[in-house]
């Protein structure tokens, strides 16, 4: 992976290789974080397509819902990255989330929000794959692809 864009917004980070052969368990486990997991949503956590991929990652700064993060995603040009492409992105640099928590949603099959996070807590490195419904404070990082 090669950092290929810094702005004061937004970070570009390329992964070369997304391996989606992995189950989503799988895919936690290469990040070597301590997991804090709903088995259910992870089970049906979205797999993506692409091998190659561009994550792209902005910050709002601003508490914000689910519903308003989708049009933040829109007005950019993105889509929710696939939490696959996101593990990618964290197991490649451990260090990534240490500053900058990082975060990805999309609807479970019944509407409701589901969210892969990724951040450093006192704990240490951590990921959550969980429901939420409260919305997200400022300081996530959300990743994105390019539709």
């Amino acid at each position: 992976m090669e950092r290929i864009g810094i702005t004061d917004e937004q970070i570009v980070r390329r992964v070369v290789k997304v391996d989606r052969r992995r189950s989503p368990q799988e895919a936690l486990d290469a990040t070597g974080r301590r997991q804090y997991t709903n088995s259910g949503v992870l089970t049906a956590m979205p797999r993506g397509e692409a091998e190659e991929v561009d994550v792209f990652f902005f910050r709002l700064g601003r508490y914000v819902s689910d519903a308003e993060l989708e049009k933040e995603y829109e007005l950019r040009g993105f889509k929710p990255a696939d939490p696959y492409s996101l593990a990618a992105v964290n197991e490649t640099d451990p260090a990534f989330a240490d500053n900058r928590p990082n975060a990805t949603h999309w609807q479970d099959s019944d509407g409701q929000w589901c969210y892969a996070a990724f951040y450093r807590w006192r704990v240490g490195r951590s990921v959550d794959v969980n429901r939420l419904g409260r919305g997200w404070h400022g300081r996530w990082w959300f990743a994105g692809l390019r539709k």
